[in-house]
């Protein structure tokens, strides 16, 4: 099993209240619910420090397939076993494999814009908010590539039936969080939503999670991608 926190490898807990902390690295000082049980916090920006890697790979990606594209971010030195880098990257692979697959995007432009929404959504929001940052990033992507505005019609429907449905996968499979889990049942959900309402087909695989033994929290064989539940 992995140690969680990025500075001494304890437990992460999570406090009732807001409580101000300092960043263990930059010292930047802010409100926040998380540290580990010894006491150390590490704010977002430090936490998904070189996450601008992502636009470099997704513009050099030829794939229509947002699962494979998400599993090179996953293994990329920024991304942990859990962390807000999953609020961008689920939006960035979908952004990808999306115009890849014929979808009429400035590729370049809606990442940036993906990096910007998605960074703004912070740990610990499937717990705290009822609304996983995977899932929210579902519906970042569709309000990207729709154009929705808050005054928009159409735009703005779809853009929250997206998110709606991607948090209804994950709030049907449940807790504790994973998110490697809840990105993968966003990406799939975002690949139906797209093939029903945008005439765009991407690659959908079949899903077999490998990061079972890095999560102190994992569900095993509830989980729809372990791989236990691919067994005939």
């Amino acid at each position: 099993m992995k140690d969680e926190c990025l500075i001494c490898k304890a437990p992460l807990e999570y406090l009732e209240a807001d409580k101000m902390m300092e960043c263990a690295i930059c010292r930047k000082k802010e409100l926040s619910k998380t540290r580990c049980v010894k006491g150390h916090y590490v704010c977002n920006e430090c936490h998904t420090a070189g996450m601008d890697a992502i636009i470099g790979l997704c513009l050099n990606e030829m794939s229509s397939n947002p699962v494979a594209i998400l599993e090179k971010m996953m293994g990329q030195p920024f991304c942990h076993m859990h962390g807000p880098e999953h609020h961008v990257m689920v939006g960035s692979a979908l952004l990808t494999a999306y115009k890849n697959a014929g979808g009429d995007i400035d590729l370049h432009q809606a990442l940036s814009e993906m990096m910007n929404r998605g960074k703004s959504v912070p740990g610990g929001a499937c717990g705290f908010w009822g609304a996983c940052g995977a899932g929210i990033s579902t519906g970042m992507f569709v309000s990207i590539i729709s154009k929705s505005t808050p005054l928009s019609v159409e735009p703005f429907a779809l853009s929250h039936l997206m998110t709606a449905k991607a948090l209804e996968q994950i709030g049907t499979v449940g807790g504790p969080r994973c998110c490697k889990r809840d990105s993968y049942l966003s990406v799939l959900a975002a690949v139906d939503f797209v093939k029903e309402h945008f005439s765009i087909e991407m690659e959908r695989p079949d899903v077999v999670c490998s990061y079972s033994a890095q999560n102190n929290q994992c569900i095993g064989n509830r989980c729809p991608f372990s791989k236990a539940s691919h067994v005939n």
